[in-house]
């Protein structure tokens, strides 16, 4: 019996698989690219490694399925779409995902490379809380503080919308649906 095989199937090339990745203290940073963004802090990125689910430190990001998960989640994607990232891998987190320190490469007028730190733009942009646990103070507070006065991302609605993932993680279904009523209007600035 003869095989037929299409040539679509032939010019695809294989999907990078996921790999499990040891923290890589001290070696310096790796050089790659954002495949797949899950939520606003948890990415799936192509390194030397090869494929790895990473956590953004420094930073916590709303679920997809709480108030504007989705919309931060779709931020990051226009953000690091097609980009070169530097990545600084660290210890694991209860999920076992590298705590990772994301710098994306934005080219400047000249041809220079500008570096950016991800999870700085996350918080000025309200797309994320601050998050340093054991921190008393995490260090993007003033630019968090900054975004909820002025009604940026998940603070569009003000203070009493916004849930923290942990918090949302832990409600039940009744009370998700009570924490959520909607956004009534956007907020001037």
């Amino acid at each position: 019996m003869r095989q037929v095989v299409r040539a679509s199937v032939l010019a695809k090339p294989p999907a990078p698989r996921l790999t499990p990745a040891a923290a890589r203290r001290g070696s310096g940073p790796e050089y790659g690219s954002v495949q797949r963004v899950l939520d606003g802090d948890t990415y799936e990125v192509l390194l030397p490694a090869g494929l790895v689910r990473v956590r953004l430190r420094g930073v916590d990001a709303p679920e997809l399925s709480q108030p504007f998960g989705r919309q931060a989640a779709d931020s990051v994607a226009r953000l690091l779409r097609g980009r070169l990232l530097e990545a600084d891998r660290g210890a694991p987190d209860s999920y076992g995902r590298p705590l990772t320190g994301l710098r994306v490469g934005v080219l400047m007028a000249g041809g220079s490379r500008r570096w950016l730190r991800v999870d700085s733009l996350l918080v000025a942009r309200g797309w994320a809380w601050a998050y340093e646990p054991g921190q008393p103070t995490p260090r993007w507070a003033v630019l968090q503080q900054v975004a909820r006065h002025t009604y940026r991302g998940l603070w569009q609605c003000g203070t009493a919308l916004a849930v923290r993932p942990g918090v949302w993680r832990a409600y039940n279904k009744q009370e998700k649906a009570r924490a959520w009523v909607g956004c009534p209007r956007r907020l001037r600035e």
